[in-house]
């Protein structure tokens, strides 16, 4: 028999955007909610987050703050592009699938270019495959490549992939873009440095998540090259990401910086995750639909098991390879986790 659903506001493990703000980010928010400050990032906030960033980089790298991940990728796509260029991305990769044409509309038409890869990883076959099909005047030249880390899969590039990458974009002619919405995660499934992950191997451009790490809105678009970034200020502008209150967009930026938050958040999301795909490993009727190298699992299940799940009010997405996927935050909690993973071992040994 079905349990009653769970309460409204029980953890869920759907996506890591349904996490509230951790600890850090909340308590620099309410430090910067002290008093008043200059408007539109001319505050101490703003530059103390920048100069965080440039630590924790290692460069004098220069950093802008968004409001979401769309805005930030469309962006800074767009600050890589003209309108007659073309982006290289996996067919499975966020800015083509779940932004709306963000990426095109912002960047006034750029096309993009999908390949099919193996868990949505570009390779540099890949890439110079589809940068060599066509050079005709007839075909929006190729002039970026973006990569996912983590790929939506949940996959994370090794430092060898990235720089095999690298070198492909540099011997075509091509920017490296990396879409970091969960970068936390995979610095830490890597146990590498950011600067390692991405000039080091070869970056130019990194949005850099800090929503799915445990801020309450906010990404942070990063150049490693300086002049990648003229005018892109006025972008920010024209496209409404500008806040007037950017002190609030930023402190959270330095709570998470400062005390090393973002990188504790995203090794116990990953480790949550091994957590919860360990206790299901091996039951009848379900399988592991890719591997886990950060803070999501993709389990392929029969119907009848994943409506059993919801049945006891679990919440869970499949719009990747038809399997059941769950999320796990920087607030996942062990005990919740180990609930799910009860109720699916009860669900498998009634349908076998």
């Amino acid at each position: 028999m079905a349990q009653d659903p769970q309460p409204d506001g029980a953890q869920q493990f759907a996506s890591d955007n349904y996490s509230g703000i951790c600890p850090e980010a909340w308590a620099a928010m309410e430090a910067a909610n002290r008093g008043h400050a200059p408007a539109y990032g001319e505050d101490p906030w703003t530059q103390r987050a920048a100069d965080a960033f440039r630590a924790l980089f290692e460069i004098p790298c220069e950093v802008f703050f968004a409001f979401n991940g769309t805005a930030a990728n469309a962006l800074a796509l767009a600050a890589l592009c003209q309108s007659y260029h073309s982006v290289i991305c996996a067919d499975s990769a966020h800015v083509e699938t779940d932004e709306c044409g963000a990426p095109e509309f912002f960047s006034n038409g750029s096309k993009l270019l999908t390949v099919r890869t193996e868990g949505g990883k570009l390779t540099p076959e890949a890439v110079r495959g589809l940068a060599a099909n066509r050079s005709d005047i007839h075909f929006p030249r190729p002039r970026v490549v973006t990569v996912t880390q983590p790929t939506e899969t949940g996959q994370v590039y090794s430092l060898a992939e990235l720089r095999a990458l690298s070198a492909t974009c540099r011997e075509l002619g091509l920017a490296l873009h990396m879409d970091g919405a969960r970068f936390a995660n995979a610095c830490a499934s890597l146990g590498c440095t950011p600067a390692d992950m991405t000039w080091r191997a070869g970056v130019d451009v990194l949005c850099f998540g800090g929503t799915k790490n445990g801020m309450h809105a906010g990404e942070a678009v990063v150049f490693f090259d300086s002049k990648l970034a003229e005018d892109f200020g006025y972008r920010c502008k024209q496209a409404g990401q500008l806040a007037s209150k950017m002190r609030f967009l930023a402190a959270p930026w330095v709570g998470m910086i400062e005390s090393g938050a973002w990188l504790t958040n995203g090794a116990h999301g990953n480790a949550c995750a091994r957590r919860f795909a360990e206790a299901v490993s091996g039951l009848p009727g379900v399988r592991a639909l890719f591997p886990v190298e950060a803070n999501a699992v993709f389990l392929a299940m029969p119907g009848a098991m994943m409506e059993g799940l919801r049945a006891r009010g679990w919440r869970f997405y499949t719009f990747i390879g038809g399997g059941a996927r769950f999320m796990f935050a920087w607030d996942a909690r062990p005990e919740r986790v180990d609930a799910l993973a009860a109720d699916l071992r009860t669900l498998a040994a009634a349908a076998a």
